[in-house]
């Protein structure tokens, strides 16, 4: 297994440590606007636990000397893990987000079937069959289309948010001083 899979998980854990530490700079640039509105938190709050958990299970993945079963358990724990901060986070957001609760809802529910598609391929591991990978990778990767336009939609929201004088229609007319 680990030969075959070895490349997958190097390439998505190292994209993914990349890609969550541009998105948590870009995010601390906007902390108090993100901080004031509840969809944009749990937006913010679900990118960052959805990305880190990503490289957690690549490295998990990747450790050494672990049977099929071992990465089907480590990986089947860590995606309940993401599911029930996906979910908690969800339930806040609705409470308080008025206009943004259909957008929220479906986008969520959306990368949480992701989540389903990898959770049932780490049970397939669990059992012992290694064919549980394509699934825990097909899950993997379409998150990846949730979360990078997540947060593309997530800055593009705190940016309009804000009320840039320098713009027009969200987008930059001149260099801010």
């Amino acid at each position: 297994m680990a030969e075959l899979w070895h490349d997958y998980f190097v390439m998505v854990g190292g994209g993914t440590a990349a890609l969550t530490g541009l998105v948590f700079v870009a995010m601390s640039l906007h902390l108090s606007n993100l901080a004031s509105d509840p969809a944009h938190r749990h937006r913010a709050r679900t990118i960052l636990t959805a990305l880190t958990a990503v490289f957690i299970r690549c490295g998990l993945a990747l450790m050494g000397g672990q049977t099929v079963r071992a990465v089907g358990v480590e990986i089947f724990v860590v995606v309940v893990g993401v599911e029930v901060v996906v979910l908690r986070s969800l339930s806040e957001a609705l409470r308080g987000s008025g206009a943004a609760q259909h957008e929220v809802r479906s986008r969520t529910l959306g990368y949480v079937a992701c989540l389903i598609i990898e959770q049932t391929g780490a049970a397939i591991l669990i059992f012992g069959r290694t064919w549980g990978l394509y699934a825990v990778g097909v899950g993997m990767m379409a998150s990846f289309l949730f979360n990078v336009s997540g947060a593309w939609l997530l800055l593009v929201g705190v940016d309009s948010q804000a009320g840039a004088p320098d713009s027009v229609d969200g987008v930059r007319t001149k260099s801010s001083p």
